[in-house]
């Protein structure tokens, strides 16, 4: 049976890497500058390269805590913001509402301002 296996982004580098699952190393590092990989789950389908928005929007839901593990059902993380304008508005919407910006950015719909 083959290990499993997870991703690990360099945001840096704009990469994304498969990596055997397990403990969390430190030492996991990007081969091509050598920093740090962020661990963001077996459920992510990284953009392309060149893709800079997304890339930018991914970094935003990275450093608020938000990852990509698959759910208890086998299927993917749920929503996931993927451009710039989505993140924003979920912004405004959790300083507007004051709900966590975490919760906020993986929210499917969100409702009218009334």
């Amino acid at each position: 049976m083959p290990e499993p296996r997870t991703s690990y982004v360099c945001l840096p580098c704009r990469a994304s890497y498969k990596q055997p699952y397990g403990r969390e190393r430190a030492d996991r590092a990007c081969p091509r500058c050598t920093g740090a990989l962020i661990h963001v789950g077996s459920a992510f389908a990284a953009p392309r390269r060149r893709d800079t928005a997304a890339w930018r929007a991914l970094s935003v839901l990275l450093h608020a805590g938000v990852r990509f593990h698959k759910n208890c059902c086998g299927g993917g993380p749920g929503y996931r913001p993927r451009t710039l304008r989505e993140v924003k508005e979920r912004m405004a919407h959790a300083q507007r509402t004051g709900e966590p910006f975490a919760h906020a950015l993986v929210r499917a719909g969100l409702p009218r301002p009334g």
